[in-house]
């Protein structure tokens, strides 16, 4: 009788060592044990929306190095809708992927549903990536995404320059349900301390809608003097404040700075309507965030030294450096590597 409870109590020693092994561990596992049965990894990656221009690179760059590397890759698209995105997880969960890449919808419609859909994922084995925006208190196994402090203080440091007088900011960012939004402001604030420039007034546009640009910017000066600059949240938003400027004969004569180095920014920026954009070279991350997916499900080390806290959980974490991008580095950093010389240059003569 002494014999059969020592080994129930040894029995359950043993799972509780077991379970005490992380979830993390079981999830590389499992979804490396998937890949040995049939020789092939399986990434299902959902957008927010192909609304803004760079997704559309992000998934062709990511789709194309997947596939070099053997990987058959579903790419869903939530067009801007959390619950949308949420039923996609599961999607790929009955699918058995091995890893579920998330560009997380920018809203804060459900953020409870999208946390407990990458916690189902988990629970089923299936590693989780967060691609460019960080899903807060999730405790997804991998984030790769730019410095978005960096982003900020690049524009910041540029106005800061552009314009030693001081003067009025208007700044019209994304959402805050975007993790990447504070931070930027975050960067772009520190980059302004001490330069005589203060921020005016702060708009966030909802859903990274890009028309937010025109109506704020209009309405700011309807009931206010110009600023003498104007922080936009990405270059879509930056398009329209310069329509909302051109409407009033202010476009060139006002520095709007943005991010993403979207092609009809690189055109104003040496047109001379926009001051700068802030390039992030998503070919290398779109194509470093494929490599590190194939790796996590064949159970491999990623090499990842850093890590952020998403509000609960130590995520691992691979940052890439954002590149400030003007009339001057145009040719340096972007014509012939991002976009072509003559789509640049389509409205004027190249210097």
């Amino acid at each position: 009788m002494r014999a059969k409870g020592i080994k129930i109590l040894s029995l359950l020693i043993i799972l509780c060592l077991f379970v005490l092994t992380g979830c993390k561990e079981r999830k590389t596992s499992q979804a490396a044990e998937r890949k040995e049965q049939d020789n092939v990894v399986r990434i299902g990656i959902t957008f927010d929306s192909f609304v803004i221009e760079r997704w559309q690179r992000d998934r062709d760059v990511f789709v194309s190095a997947a596939q070099e590397l053997g990987a058959e890759v579903n790419v869903q698209n939530a067009n801007g809708d959390m619950e949308e995105q949420i039923a996609q997880i599961d999607y790929f969960i009955e699918k058995k992927m091995d890893v579920i890449v998330v560009v997380m919808v920018a809203s804060d419609a459900d953020p409870a549903g999208l946390v407990n859909a990458v916690q189902r994922a988990g629970r089923a084995g299936i590693l989780v990536v967060a691609y460019d925006r960080l899903i807060l208190n999730a405790g997804v196994d991998l984030y790769i995404s730019f410095d978005n402090e960096e982003v900020g203080r690049l524009m910041g440091e540029h106005m800061s320059e552009h314009l030693g007088e001081g003067g009025d900011v208007l700044q019209i960012c994304g959402p805050m349900a975007d993790y990447n939004v504070p931070q930027v402001m975050t960067g772009f604030d520190k980059a302004l301390k001490g330069s005589g420039l203060k921020i005016a007034f702060t708009e966030h546009a909802e859903g990274w809608l890009g028309e937010t640009g025109f109506s704020v910017t209009g309405s700011y000066l309807a009931a206010r003097e110009a600023p003498k600059g104007i922080m936009c949240g990405n270059d879509s938003i930056a398009g329209h404040a310069i329509r909302a400027l051109s409407e009033r004969r202010l476009a060139g004569k006002i520095c709007v700075v943005g991010q993403d180095a979207d092609l009809d920014a690189c055109q104003r920026i040496v047109e001379g309507t926009q001051c700068m954009t802030v390039y992030k070279p998503v070919e290398r991350l779109a194509r470093r965030a494929a490599e590190m997916c194939a790796a996590l499900a064949e159970g491999k080390e990623t090499a990842v030294s850093e890590t952020i806290n998403d509000g609960t959980f130590d995520v691992p974490y691979e940052r890439l450096e954002p590149v400030a991008v003007t009339k001057e580095n145009m040719d340096e950093v972007i014509t012939g590597k991002y976009h072509e010389e003559g789509d640049i240059y389509l409205n004027v003569s190249r210097p």
